[in-house]
């Protein structure tokens, strides 16, 4: 029997949405989904929830849950991974407490930026251990990666890993939807090329019978801006250099050096910048739980429909040769001509029996390349910390990044970076 193995199950919605998929799917019938998570309870959730799916589905999944990682690993032909190192409380909280007492704010702080070196620098031995179990139990594995930072741990895993890994992101499957949404304009028929970096990919093409429709789209975005909305930044850097960035306005104005200033405070009222909107969202997401979970159990039989996540459809084109196209991220090998070979970008793929086969893309407009290579260069700098051990590598991360080094001084830089390791504690022992 072939099998899927979701480590991270605990994220019981998400398991519904991916999971679910897989027993909606007939070239997916018959596979043991196995599930693995630390926390028992939400683990038992999840298999509970995935086992009233299948009932009402029909389906032939057999589900099981594991309390040994490597046990659910063992023979798996496709891997999904979805967890989160270190939570909200305490991990999440730290990151964005202790750089306020430096004056450094920052929305979601799960990328880059200093929020995004500590949260990589606490997962990339985690996800090492996974890949340390799959290459004794299932080195063949495709795995699947949806967890955060993005760039950083698709590239840890397949090239300190030595794991085939693709990176599945949302951003670049709903950009056009949500831009054209919020104009006012229909995407029916639309074609469009999207590549660069997670969450800093950028639309490269947009056009419908031929017709490029960036003129009209920059035309309703000059006057969308004259009032307050929720991508103001995004629209921003459209302006500035020309191209619409995919992941959204909150993200984005953490990744650059202009938006979030504490020497000029009115930039987070112009640009409508939610400070903070991260935690906020774990706090509501955590408050939220009880009254999903009663609701999503109130029923045996529980229902669901093939969602658009990218997981199931990539499954179903290996197992039945039939092409699908997804935004993949994976190693530049030659693919976006000017950026570092060692960096993971973002750039379409097709899938079908003989896997993940990323396109070509060729050189970015210079400046969009400029931009990306400034987030590179602390995700590369991120990996030889974490790699090495070496914590003047986690100076230079974080010296490197936008944001940070617009806000702070070198000492004060270092001595944030101190700071956060302290306060990890246990979260990062190599570095104490």
């Amino acid at each position: 029997m072939s099998k899927i193995t979701f480590i991270g199950a605990g994220s019981t919605v998400f398991v519904k949405n991916v999971l679910g998929d897989v027993m909606t799917t007939p070239a997916l019938q018959g596979f043991e989904l196995a599930l693995f998570d630390i926390d028992p309870e939400r683990l038992q959730d999840s298999e509970r929830l995935l086992n009233s799916i299948k009932a009402t589905l029909g389906s032939t999944c057999v589900i099981k849950a594991y309390s040994d990682r490597k046990a659910a690993l063992k023979g798996a032909k496709y891997v999904i991974n979805a967890i989160q190192v270190g939570g909200y409380d305490p991990c999440t909280i730290t990151d964005f407490e202790i750089p306020k007492k430096y004056g450094l704010r920052q929305t979601i702080a799960d990328t880059v930026g200093i929020g995004g070196i500590f949260r990589n620098l606490r997962t990339i031995p985690v996800m090492l251990d996974f890949a340390k179990d799959m290459q004794e139990v299932c080195p063949d594995a495709l795995f699947l990666n949806y967890t955060n930072p993005m760039a950083v741990l698709t590239n840890v895993m397949n090239t300190v890993g030595g794991i085939q890994t693709v990176g599945l992101c949302h951003s670049v499957q709903v950009c056009v939807p949500h831009l054209f949404e919020s104009l006012g304009m229909d995407p029916t028929g639309v074609k469009a090329k999207i590549a660069g970096i997670n969450h800093m990919a950028w639309l490269l093409e947009v056009s419908k019978d031929g017709v490029d429709l960036y003129p009209e789209i920059k035309r309703r975005a000059a006057e969308k801006q004259k009032e307050k909305h929720h991508d103001m930044v995004r629209f921003e850097l459209m302006n500035r250099f020309g191209y619409y960035v995919t992941e959204s306005s909150e993200h984005n104005a953490e990744y650059h050096p202009y938006f979030i200033k504490k020497t000029y405070p009115e930039l987070i009222e112009k640009y409508n910048i939610p400070l903070d909107e991260y935690p906020r969202r774990c706090v509501n997401q955590i408050n939220g739980w009880k009254e999903m979970r009663e609701k999503i159990f109130a029923s045996e039989n529980i229902e669901h429909k093939r969602s658009k996540e990218y997981a199931s459809y990539i499954m179903e084109a290996i197992e039945t040769d039939v092409p699908f196209k997804i935004g993949g991220n994976v190693m530049n090998t030659g693919l976006i001509t000017n950026l570092p070979k060692e960096a993971c970008v973002e750039v379409p793929c097709l899938v079908d029996r003989s896997g993940i086969t990323p396109t070509y893309v060729g050189d970015l407009p210079p400046q969009l390349a400029a931009l990306n290579r400034t987030n590179i260069n602390t995700q590369l700098l991120t990996i030889e910390a974490a790699v090495t051990g070496k914590k003047e590598h986690i100076y230079h991360a974080a010296m490197l990044d936008p944001h940070t080094s617009a806000e702070l001084s070198l000492d004060d830089i270092v001595a944030l970076c101190d700071d956060l390791i302290e306060a990890h504690g246990s979260w990062l022992p190599e570095f104490k």
